[in-house]
């Protein structure tokens, strides 16, 4: 039996993240399905930080987690998280180039946000382009996110803080009674806690059901990336820098170079039930076909491709904090394809609502925008 002030169901980072925040505070255990962590989306994410990217909430968040990734190496004791990988956003039809101008006019003025370039801008920036295109934008404070180590520095920033990690530990029963919950796990482990934190990402809404408490409505959504062979790597640098992130403004494709590779995807948003994700090769062929119409890299062949799901609430934006009628039981959960670039700031917000703390100064964003009693 372990006993604890928080139990954190999900080890991805939402779960680490979170958990490392409350271990400051409060004893806390987290329990992982699998026997390895990371396994599913956190594992398998583009690690990409970019600011503007998703909706209003999380482009708070993202804006406030640049200067926390900043900090996190001398907190957690790893290497530096972020390095530079500026965005181009491409608009080859009328449909993209509506959406660009869309997102310029919504984030204007925002920090990080999204500056216009002309299409020989553009093309300087990203020789391996088949056409100018017909709109562009340039994120510049866009990174590559180390997203192992970022992972694992919380892992053991947990452990440091006095937290428990249970790997193999399915939640398979959650009751509560007059002094809290207890859980039992597929593994066989018992834990008693005052709490339970629902950072389960894809299966949040099934430990939620577990735990006898309304669902919040999400919905996973598989997201395939391959990995191709370029047959002459120098074509993957511009000017000595790698080439930048290259993105479809219509999210119809995107690619990013990798030492002898480029990582391509169709964007793909398929819902899927909570599970270890497979690439369908439909939408592998999808991303080559849509990348080789806009570039003259000439991509033919797969050298792996991967899958990973994407779980979202109906509005799009973070599920976070307890219902009224069930207290005692909080969501950290809905991070969508923003769980890598958002976890510092979303981690700290979510660690403040489960220990009823004033919302940290840096992160300017209302918990109520996200709290989970917006859902039915």
């Amino acid at each position: 039996m372990e006993t604890a002030d928080v139990l954190v169901v999900g080890g991805g980072i939402a779960g680490v993240s979170v958990a490392w925040e409350l271990a400051a505070h409060a004893r806390v255990v987290l329990t992982e399905a699998e026997q390895d962590l990371p396994v599913h989306s956190t594992a398998r994410s583009a690690a990409t930080y970019i600011p503007g990217h998703g909706s209003g909430p999380f482009r708070a968040l993202i804006d406030a987690s640049g200067p926390r990734f900043a900090a996190l190496p001398e907190q957690l004791g790893t290497p530096p998280l972020l390095s530079p990988r500026p965005v181009l956003h491409l608009a080859d039809d009328e449909q993209a180039a509506d959406r660009l101008v869309t997102t310029l006019r919504e984030q204007h003025g925002e920090p990080g946000a999204p500056v216009a370039l002309n299409p020989a801008q553009a093309w300087r920036r990203a020789p391996v382009l088949r056409r100018a295109p017909r709109a562009a934008a340039w994120t510049a404070g866009a990174c590559d996110v180390d997203t192992a180590a970022l992972h694992d520095g919380y892992r053991r920033g947990l452990r440091a803080r006095g937290g428990t990690v249970l790997r193999g530990a399915r939640v398979a029963a959650l009751d509560r009674d007059g002094s809290g919950w207890s859980a039992t796990t597929t593994g066989g482990h018992r834990v008693r806690a005052g709490v339970v934190v629902d950072a389960a990402g894809a299966w949040a809404d099934a430990v939620a059901a577990l735990a006898g408490v309304p669902g919040a409505g999400l919905t996973p959504y598989r997201r395939t990336i391959a990995a191709c062979p370029v047959g002459d790597p120098s074509v993957l640098t511009v000017d000595g820098a790698v080439l930048p992130m290259i993105a479809d403004a219509a999210e119809r494709w995107y690619l990013k170079a990798e030492a002898d590779v480029v990582l391509v995807s169709p964007a793909d948003e398929t819902p899927a039930e909570p599970g270890d994700a497979r690439p369908d090769e439909l939408d592998v062929a999808l991303a080559l076909d849509r990348v080789g119409s806009a570039t003259t890299l000439g991509l033919r062949s797969v050298r792996t491709a991967w899958a990973g799901l994407r779980t979202f609430a109906p509005d799009r934006a973070p599920v976070l904090g307890a219902r009224p009628e069930h207290p005692g039981f909080f969501f950290v959960a809905g991070q969508g394809g923003s769980g890598i670039e958002s976890a510092p700031a979303l981690a700290a917000l979510a660690a403040s609502v489960v220990l009823g703390h004033p919302a940290p100064a840096d992160v300017e964003l209302d918990p109520a925008v996200c709290s989970v009693t917006r859902l039915t």
